[in-house]
Parts: structure tokens; C-alpha cells; sequence
């Protein structure tokens, strides 16, 4: 049997995001937000990169987030689940739009506090940290109406008001914060990221990249509000992380993948170090990006830097100068990687790496001297329910059980981490396909890519092989594959 030593108070759990989750999309004064927007099917991908076709809802489009799991009417049910298994944490997040409809309310919506209050109290009812964060790919519509979200500085002030707002209510129930979600997706699938919508002949990365500094800079700001308000909370950044490996040791790949790990590695050089590097002050003057930045903003960035580093971990990428090598492209993750001959790939195209998960904790650690938390890891594939009403995801287990014992390591290398949450404990909307049959959790929700099911849950092999991880801290992980 394989056994790794985790410390006592390390935060074994789970993550999911309001928007994946929650549904009851209007329900209780809630406001429209950007997922509310997202359709499943072809035309998602396109929308989540900035071509957005309308910023009001389609008769002809379905929009998974609208119900999603009915966290919202369910969630003690979910919970008891999770506590069953042992929970320590559950990372969640708030909708912004649940708090203040349009983003600019003169007043939070009470119903929308209390929704948060009840969820906080439950967890601590079962003995859960609640693990929070402010922005999981989630602006309130009116917001990007009304200033064109992120590209605004208009958002700066208003979220750090949306910040303040929970920090002051939640200051006895939550601890452990972050501020964005996948702060780095915003290079990516801007639209799913900042709420960044494109129109033709617009200077994508200019607007990107101003937008990318108005939030930093609230980032910085909510952490000082967050230090001021809850002096004994801790306030993390979160990377979508993996590293980028070089496909030979040619210096031009080598470079290339180090340029590519600073693409993600820029936004948390400066909440994590407070100001911006070297080679991104560069990288504006090559091409030609003028970011706009008021007079006391490095003093907010250098004052207010992060007192963690969450990430998530779901893969490794490779690159490639070779064009012949180029055009073996793998598909279905975000990231752009041509495919690792030594590595195996999920039926959606992701790569699996455990030892990426330990190369990548130890880079982060490396680089930035601070503690790690790992708040999303997990393995989506197609699980079947079979006559029985079981569901038997061996791959899930292997998966996961390679990933922390690489996490193990880790922490024998000296890398110090908080805790960590797996992605999607539960089955949830996939935030990159919109897809339900995409399924990361310990426990199956009956319900389609359609909307069609009962909502009924069933608890997975995988449930019950994760409890006993957390029963034994980590020492009983079964036999390594």
C-alpha cells in the first residue's frame, strides 16, 4: 500500500462555482450573469472567446446554468454528502449578481446575503471551512451592458464595494478567501473570464491586457479590505496552472515554453510579488500596448499582495516552434498543447500527468515562497449508471489517487500547501463545454446535456475510496497503476 504523511490540519474537500452549481439563476432578486449566457453546443466556445452574439438570452439556445444542480434548493442535502465523506472544506463561490442585480445597486440584495449565510452556516454545522471565492467567471450582465465590464476602471470600484460588502457580513464564518478565478483565463476565453466582448477591428490584446490591470488592481484592493476586515482570514490569487514542457531541448522550444508559462505566471508575479515583471513591461512594448494605470496603482499592487497561491491542476502542455509538430494539436483543453508522446489523454482530449502536478507545486513554491492551495483537481469523463444504480469510475480513483500521492511528494520536497479541494465532488455544468455527461464528482446527479433527469443523487464508487483517503490524511490511497 502507498502512504504519504499530510499534516493534521490539512483541508481535504471539494470545489464547485455558483454558476455550475447553484441554477435558480433569477430566483430571490438575483441578476443575469455572463454564464446565464452561455449556451451548450458549438456556438459556446466562440462566446466564451468574446464573440458574443447577444447579451440577452435566445429562445433557441439552452443554457445549462439556469438550473444547473439546484445547488441552491438542495445544498444541505450535498452537504450531509460531502460531511459524510469527511470534509474538512468546501470551496464555493458568491455570485456577484446575487448580491447586486446590476452590479451597482445602492443597496446588496438582503435575500442574496442570506442565501450565503444559510450555505456558511450548514458547513459549519458539519464541521466544513468554507473556502470562498469573490469572481468564479462571474460579472453581473448589466455591468458589461452598461461599461463593457473589465475594460472599464468603473469596475474597480465596484467590486471592491461588492468585496467590502461580504467581507463585512461573512467576517465570522469565512476564512480563507480568494479574489478571481482562473485570474489567467482572461487571456484565453475573455468573455468567460472578464466578461470582454469584441467588435470587429478592436485591438484584442490591448483591451485585454487594460482590462487584465483593472483586476489586479481590485484584486489588490479586496485584499486589503479583506485584511482590514477580517484580520485573521487569509486572501489568496488563483492560477489555471501547468507547466508548459519544451517538445525537445531545441533552445527555440525552450524558450517558448517558458514564454508561454509567463502568459499565466504575469498576473500572479504581481499580486503575489506586487509589480509588474521585466519581461511583461516588454512584452507591451513589442506590441505596442499602452495599459493605462492611475497614479497610485503600484503602490496598491506592492502595499496588498496575496497571502496564498491557489491553483488549479488538471494537466501538463507542450509546445513546439516545429510547424510539422504543430499540427498535432491536441483538442478540448483550453490551453493549446501539441500532443506529449508519453502521456495518456482523457476522452476529452486532456493530458494526464500526476508528475506535472508535483513538477508544477514546486515551481509555484519556488517562485513565489508562499503557501499553496490546491483548490481544483479532477478527472471528467463519461460515467454510466449501470442496472445495479452504480457507478463503478475506476479511472476517476486512478486518476486521482496518482495526483495526491504526487502531492505527497511535494510536500516531502518541502512545498507547503493548505489543503486541497478536488474539483467538482459533485457532478456539475462543465464550465468549458456546458456539457452534464462531462462528470468530475464523487456523486452522480441524474440529469443530461439536455435538462432532462430527476436531479436524484447517487453516490460513485469514487465516494467512498475518497473517504477513506480523508479518514487515514492521505496514508490510504490504495495501490499506485
Amino acid at each position: 500500500m502507498s502512504s504519504y504523511v499530510f499534516p493534521k490540519d490539512f483541508l481535504w474537500g471539494g470545489a464547485l462555482a455558483a454558476n455550475q452549481a447553484e441554477g435558480a439563476y433569477l430566483e430571490d432578486g438575483k441578476g443575469l450573469s455572463l454564464v446565464d449566457l452561455l449556451p451548450t453546443g458549438e456556438k459556446r466556445r466562440g462566446i466564451m472567446k468574446g464573440n458574443v452574439p447577444s447579451l440577452t438570452q435566445l429562445e433557441s439556445e439552452f443554457y445549462p446554468s439556469h438550473e444547473a444542480i439546484d445547488f441552491y434548493h438542495r445544498y444541505r442535502e450535498d452537504i450531509a454528502l460531502f460531511a459524510e465523506m469527511g470534509f474538512k472544506a468546501l470551496r464555493v463561490s458568491i455570485a456577484w449578481a446575487r448580491i447586486f442585480p446590476t452590479g451597482e445597486d445602492a443597496v446588496p440584495n438582503e435575500a442574496g446575503l442570506q442565501f450565503y449565510d444559510d450555505l456558511f452556516d450548514e458547513l459549519h454545522k458539519h464541521g466544513i471551512q468554507p473556502v470562498v471565492t469573490l469572481a468564479h467567471f462571474d460579472v453581473p450582465v448589466a455591468l458589461i451592458e452598461k461599461y463593457g465590464s473589465w475594460r472599464s476602471r468603473k469596475l474597480v470600484g465596484l467590486f471592491e464595494t461588492y468585496a467590502k460588502t461580504v467581507f463585512t457580513r461573512y467576517q465570522d464564518k469565512v476564512k480563507y478567501w480568494m479574489t478571481f478565478n482562473e485570474i489567467n483565463m482572461l487571456l484565453h476565453l475573455p468573455f468567460l473570464g472578464a466578461g470582454l466582448v469584441f467588435q470587429e477591428g478592436e485591438n484584442v490584446k490591448q483591451i485585454q491586457y487594460q482590462a487584465a490591470h483593472h483586476q489586479l488592481v481590485a484584486s489588490a484592493l479586496a485584499v486589503k479590505a479583506c485584511h482590514e476586515i477580517i484580520p485573521d482570514a487569509k486572501i489568496g490569487c488563483m492560477l489555471a496552472a501547468g507547466s508548459f514542457y519544451p517538445y525537445t531541448c531545441n533552445p527555440e522550444d525552450v524558450y517558448q515554453g517558458m514564454e508561454k508559462d509567463r502568459e499565466s505566471y504575469f498576473f500572479i508575479d504581481v499580486q503575489s510579488r506586487g509589480e509588474y515583471p521585466g519581461y511583461a513591461k516588454r512584452f507591451f512594448k513589442d506590441h505596442g500596448l499602452n495599459i493605462e494605470m492611475e497614479s497610485g496603482d503600484a503602490a496598491i499592487l506592492k502595499n496588498h499582495t496575496v497571502d496564498y497561491i491557489g491553483f488549479s491542476y488538471y494537466s501538463s502542455r507542450t509546445t513546439s516552434t516545429d510547424p510539422e509538430v504543430v499540427k498535432n494539436m491536441t483538442s478540448g483543453n483550453v490551453f493549446g498543447s501539441v500532443a506529449n508522446p508519453y502521456l495518456d489523454k482523457s476522452e476529452w482530449g486532456w493530458t494526464i500527468d500526476p508528475k506535472g502536478f508535483r513538477i508544477t507545486a514546486n515551481q509555484l513554491h519556488d517562485r513565489y515562497q508562499k503557501p499553496l492551495f490546491v483548490v481544483e483537481n479532477g478527472f471528467g469523463a463519461n460515467d454510466v449508471v449501470s442496472p445495479e444504480g452504480e457507478v463503478n469510475d475506476d479511472y476517476r480513483i486512478d486518476y486521482l489517487k496518482r495526483h495526491i500521492a504526487e502531492m505527497g511528494e511535494a510536500l516531502q520536497d518541502g512545498v507547503e500547501i493548505i489543503g486541497y479541494t478536488s474539483w467538482g465532488p459533485i457532478d456539475i455544468v462543465s464550465a468549458s463545454s456546458g456539457e452534464m455527461k462531462k462528470r468530475y464528482g464523487y456523486i452522480y446527479v441524474d440529469r443530461d446535456n439536455e435538462g432532462n433527469g430527476s436531479l436524484k443523487r447517487i453516490k460513485k464508487k469514487s465516494f467512498h475510496w475518497y473517504k477513506n483517503v480523508i479518514h487515514s490524511d492521505g496514508e490510504n490511497l490504495g495501490e499506485l497503476s
